[in-house]
């Protein structure tokens, strides 16, 4: 169970394919501003430092903890005594994984996952991930997926998480649009809210979806826009943030996540 309340916050931020160091300086600002603001888990988008399927993966993707980004974003855990996720580009000798971290306040990686249910544009650059996990805190017991991972059929990896004690799901993704993507008409976000809401009521879980903004640059879906919408569902099933729509929509959003007890 939770063990207790904190301020969990989604840094819905502008992801520049391939262009790493820019888009460091955007999460350590966003990371500080989170802090500032009383965050004591900060969650950022996925592939976060290279951008969702831009082929900068396979030259440029850094091992963790050892590489330039992990290494920043756990120094920013350390100065603030924060958790941080972090969805990157990790490299494990000659294979380019998605995958997410979680470290924690005095700096440490607590649980990596490596992205299972990659979509098929994606395996040009990812190898797939072929485990869960989950972890104790004294904040909650917290796993980790990655965007699609959501909709594996039968939502069995979320659920997987829920047999294996998750209070909290955290869920880097980057999700994206057609350019001519017209919101009014298809409000965005029904997917993810209908792939969240079953298993988070089944397991009394909480499950946040942290998403980029910004134009995607190159890859299978150049032109596309991310568009933000990030998501936090609680132990009822129920939408209690949704993020603002729009590739320049950057923004930090907040949560009090509170203690729920779970099903039997």
């Amino acid at each position: 169970m939770i063990e207790k309340p904190f301020k969990l916050a989604l840094v819905q931020m502008k992801v520049t394919g391939g262009e790493r160091a820019e888009n460091l300086k955007r999460a350590e600002k966003r990371i500080d501003e989170a802090a500032a603001h009383g965050a004591e888990v900060v969650l950022l988008p996925e592939a976060m430092d290279l951008g969702w399927t831009h082929p900068s993966a396979l030259s440029e993707a850094q091992p963790s903890p050892g590489g330039e980004t992990c290494q920043i974003v756990m120094q920013k855990a350390k100065q603030h005594r924060i958790y941080i996720c972090a969805g990157l580009v990790e490299r494990a000798g000659e294979t380019v994984y998605n995958s997410a971290v979680l470290i924690n306040p005095q700096g440490e990686i607590i649980l990596k996952h490596r992205k299972i249910n990659e979509l098929d544009i994606g395996r040009t650059y990812y190898a797939l991930g072929d485990r869960l996990g989950v972890v104790k805190t004294d904040r909650a017991t917290f796993g980790l997926m990655i965007c699609a991972d959501a909709i594996a059929d039968g939502q069995v990896l979320t659920r997987s998480l829920g047999h294996m004690g998750a209070d909290v799901i955290l869920s880097p993704c980057s999700w994206a649009v057609p350019a001519d993507y017209n919101n009014k008409k298809v409000p965005y976000g029904g997917l993810w809210k209908n792939a969240y809401s079953p298993a988070a009521k089944d397991f009394s879980m909480w499950i946040a979806g942290a998403s980029n903004v910004g134009w995607l640059s190159d890859g299978p879906w150049k032109g596309w826009k991310g568009i933000g919408n990030s998501l936090v569902i609680n132990p009822e099933g129920e939408a209690v943030l949704w993020g603002p729509h729009g590739e320049e929509a950057e923004n930090i959003l907040y949560v009090d996540i509170e203690p729920t007890a779970r099903r039997e």
